[in-house]
């Protein structure tokens, strides 16, 4: 009797068939591109927002602020100027907020004319053609 492993040995050594497959993308569904770049555009801003936080913070610990204002005090000649009160923690992060919201819509709509411009291209060059193999 042959083992477990002489079968799996012999099944080896049979060369494999490489199957292609060819597909021509002629549409996409216009709802789901709309769905996609949604999701795209809020994990892009909320990697902005945290991002944003997150540099202001670096700034602020490091003592640029600090050098920053120490620079633009002899250069305006305000003793009262501050980079930290002008722009502090809360407002950098409303304005990136506000930004990351905006880049959300943009990006949904970008989403959305970028699936209807395929689709309308498509009658004029007869889609995109993608092969794929089982290696």
């Amino acid at each position: 009797m042959s083992s477990v492993a002489e079968k799996l040995q012999r099944k080896s050594q049979r060369q494999v068939a490489v199957k292609q497959v060819r597909l021509k993308l002629v549409y996409i569904d216009f709802w789901s591109a709309v769905k996609l770049s949604f999701l795209v555009a809020v994990s892009l801003g909320i990697v902005l927002v945290v991002a944003t936080i997150f540099i202001w913070i670096v700034l602020n610990s490091t003592g640029i602020f600090g050098s920053l204002d120490n620079i633009l005090k002899d250069i305006l000649g305000d003793p009262e100027f501050s980079v930290a009160k002008q722009f502090s923690l809360g407002q950098v992060a409303l304005f990136s907020f506000i930004v990351a919201i905006l880049n959300i819509v943009v990006g949904t709509a970008l989403g959305a004319i970028a699936s209807m411009l395929y689709n309308f291209s498509v009658r004029l060059t007869g889609g995109l053609l993608v092969g794929f193999t089982n290696n």
